[in-house]
């Protein structure tokens, strides 16, 4: 045999790789779904009964994919308690206070991580299932034959567009923070021929939780000028970019400097970060913050440096305070946003509330936020973000709670 006929070029070899991958996971997935399906089916009569029926297990069930939705789903699972009302919420974080909290009317269960969670609620019985995670019936979630309603939650006040493709094409409801993510929902829905899903405004939980926290943090005494820099992550965020330009000027002054990476970056990019901080290990001044919750760096700062991360407007809303960003190149390829024909709210109202800085601003940093000059333009900015992304303040987890029972106590679609 010639052993010439049996080289493979390296780009046929990866093609050929990725195929066999393919049907690997597609098989794994097969067997796993059809093992749980013999599962439910000999799992008793009664719950075969139920099934067949075309009833449910469950009334209302919440799924939290991880530790930072925690403050989302927190107030509307205390309006299940407070009225009584029986709900069961699944979370994949295993430290998850609601899930080590006492309940009368609220049954907490762990359902593990990724492949595990999704295969469990592949097949969840239920009228109603609220959910952050994005991409139901796109990628290893699924819908459930035995779910009535899919509701999504938006968990930032953010473009709903700044999601991967078609990640809320699938769901029965989209619950908004602000009456203006509709337009691009409906716009996305035409553009590919979907039925219309229901779309209703409750607010947004999780700042409604952060602002009833900032209450009760109490300020220092003397406190230092605080700079907190809170980037986005990836090849265009603020820290990969610009680094080590951005923080020298920053490292020699008397001000007290908080770095809040994304939780992504320590993920996805460790490595920068690794080096950033070995860089600046002995800076006194420099404090590094990887809390789950942005609200004690939030209640800290008196200026916050960004670039087109969703936090911007957490700390504009909160504190009402000055916010510098840098230029941005966002590729919207991997997006929703990609299929819009307008620019996004959120970078127009960034642009509008808050002060760009350029690269070669950065090493003259010190003196522009010195000279800041936080006008009444910038203010009355601020305050009709507010107005059009947060709606509803306080309201949120009742919004939320009424909703879901008049969508299955009504019969809503």
């Amino acid at each position: 045999m010639n052993l010439y006929l049996l080289y493979i070029d390296p780009g046929t070899g990866s093609a050929l790789f990725s195929i066999l991958l393919a049907v690997a996971a597609a098989l794994y997935f097969f067997l796993r779904a059809l093992i749980l399906k013999l599962k439910v089916v000999f799992s008793g009569r009664k719950k075969a009964m139920k099934i067949n029926e075309g009833k449910t297990e469950y009334s209302y069930v919440i799924y939290n994919e991880g530790k930072q939705y925690c403050n989302v789903f927190k107030p509307v699972v205390e309006q299940f308690e407070k009225n009584k009302k029986p709900l069961l919420y699944l979370t994949s974080f295993l430290d998850d206070f609601i899930l080590k909290s006492s309940w009368n009317y609220v049954k907490a269960e762990y359902i593990g991580e990724g492949n595990k969670a999704f295969a469990y609620l592949n097949f969840l019985s239920a009228d109603f299932v609220l959910m952050t995670t994005p991409g139901l019936n796109v990628y290893q979630l699924k819908r459930s034959k035995m779910v009535k309603h899919y509701s999504h939650i938006l968990h930032s006040v953010t473009d709903s567009t700044r999601y991967r493709m078609f990640a809320l094409d699938y769901f029965d409801s989209v619950l908004l923070t602000g009456d203006y993510h509709g337009r691009d929902i409906r716009f996305l829905e035409k553009l590919r021929s979907l039925p219309e899903k229901v779309l209703f405004t409750v607010g947004c939980t999780y700042l409604d939780v952060f602002a009833e926290k900032i209450k009760s943090i109490v300020q220092e005494e003397n406190q230092p000028f605080t700079v907190l820099i809170s980037p986005s992550w990836g090849v265009s965020a603020l820290l990969s970019r610009y680094g080590e330009k951005l923080l020298e000027p920053l490292a020699a002054s008397n001000w007290r400097i908080i770095i809040r990476p994304h939780p992504q970056s320590k993920i996805s990019e460790a490595s920068m970060l690794e080096n950033i901080e070995a860089r600046y290990k002995n800076c006194s001044n420099i404090i590094w913050d990887y809390e789950t919750d942005n609200i004690y760096s939030l209640a800290k700062a008196d200026i916050m440096i960004s670039d087109f991360s969703g936090i911007i407007f957490d700390f504009m809303f909160l504190r009402d305070k000055p916010v510098l960003y840098v230029n941005y190149d966002f590729d919207p390829t991997p997006y929703d946003a990609d299929d819009l024909d307008h620019e996004l709210w959120q970078f127009k109202a960034i642009k509008e509330a808050g002060i760009e800085i350029k690269e070669n601003d950065l090493p003259n940093i010190i003196e522009i936020i010195k000279n800041c000059n936080d006008n009444e333009s910038l203010t009355m900015a601020r305050k009709t973000a507010r107005q059009t992304a947060w709606q509803n303040i306080g309201e949120a987890g009742e919004r939320t709670y009424n909703f879901m029972i008049e969508t299955v106590e009504g019969n809503l679609k």
